[in-house]
């Protein structure tokens, strides 16, 4: 595929502008309570890493708050004030999702936060970007909170930069657990393809193969649930042989991820295998996608992970991938991913579709 107009030199993600950081202390506010795996400490663990050993080529700005009507363009008016009227109070919204006095500040800046990273590599301010927020948000729905999630971030950063001119937005989420409501809120247009790699069956009971939108959008949702026990080189033959081929076939002019470090092999909320060179490598690779199709404008947006240690390196290695470091899986994909994939290609085809071989 040739390059896309002003898009840059192929190769060489994250080194002509920088990769900015965005976060906020106020992000340590939204507080679940004692015992909650979605805790402040999440963000404490990154912050501290990286101001351990600072990464060259990256620095860190405060967002703002996201307006109303950003977060309206993917949620209702009425879901945005019930949120809003919870602001300093406690509540439980489902059995795993709670509000603290400072939680609608933290989401309000976690969206905010999502925008300005699209805004920022849309208008060439940065090369790349990484919106290190909570409280995370794939699994926030058009009406509800869901799965710790408040707002849907990376929902808002694709009408973000649909508003900055993208034509084409893809949504590229690692996190272990399905992004139901990312999904949802697109499943019937095709000028947004989300594309989800996840373990199935689990949390939160959706991302079937077959699941690949509807009407508009069928053949823009691309689900590749995995068994649990999958490690880096089956994470690689979902990438190699599924996501980059549909991606290259897409051509956004921006891609969002979901990045959710919870399929780390020492997660205590889920069964994968996966590791830091894991991680490093879907970074790697997506940022090879991002410097084909667009120019290399690519935004990570902080989902899961939720053991602190493993979490702070995973991040460490993706903002190292995006700041130059080339990685890539290991060999060895089992039969299980490669199933998976199969099932995902052929889900795909049965609904108009073709997704070339790689």
């Amino acid at each position: 595929m040739s390059q896309k107009e002003g898009s840059g030199t192929p190769g060489t993600p994250g080194t002509t502008k920088g990769t900015l950081v965005l976060t906020d202390p106020k992000f340590l506010e939204h507080d679940p309570g004692p015992g909650h795996v979605e805790s402040p400490a999440r963000l404490d663990a990154i912050m501290g890493e990286l101001a351990r050993a600072p990464i060259d080529g990256v620095r860190i700005e405060t967002p703002r708050a996201a307006t109303d009507a950003e977060i309206e363009a993917v949620h209702s008016a009425g879901y945005r004030m019930r949120l809003a009227s919870l602001d300093g109070h406690y509540a439980d919204l489902d059995a795993d999702t709670v509000v603290s006095p400072g939680s609608w500040e933290a989401a309000s800046l976690a969206a905010g936060a999502a925008v300005g990273a699209v805004e920022a590599v849309m208008n060439g301010r940065a090369a790349n970007a990484f919106a290190l927020v909570r409280p995370p948000g794939h699994h926030a729905r058009p009406a509800k909170a869901m799965g710790f999630c408040l707002i849907n971030n990376a929902a808002v950063a694709a009408e973000a930069a649909r508003r900055a001119g993208a034509e084409r937005v893809l949504i590229l989420d690692w996190d272990v657990h399905h992004g139901n409501g990312t999904q949802e809120i697109f499943a019937g247009r095709d000028d947004v393809l989300y594309m989800s790699v996840h373990q199935y069956p689990f949390y939160p009971g959706t991302g079937a193969a077959e699941e690949i939108g509807v009407g508009a959008g069928k053949g823009a949702t691309v689900n590749c649930p995995l068994p649990a026990g999958q490690d880096d080189a089956d994470y690689g033959a979902v990438f190699h042989d599924l996501f980059l081929p549909v991606g290259r076939v897409f051509d956004p002019d921006l891609i969002i991820v979901s990045a959710g470090y919870d399929a780390h092999e020492r997660d205590p909320l889920a069964e994968m295998n996966v590791t830091e060179r894991g991680f490093a490598a879907m970074t790697s690779l997506v940022g090879e996608l991002a410097e084909e199709t667009c120019g290399g404008k690519l935004v990570l947006l902080l989902e899961g992970g939720y053991d602190l240690g493993a979490l702070a390196l995973s991040v460490r290695a993706s903002l190292e991938a995006l700041t130059g470091r080339r990685e890539d899986f290991p060999l060895g994909a089992g039969t299980d991913a490669a199933l998976a994939v199969a099932a995902a290609r052929d889900a795909l085809r049965a609904g108009g579709r073709i997704v070339p071989k790689t």
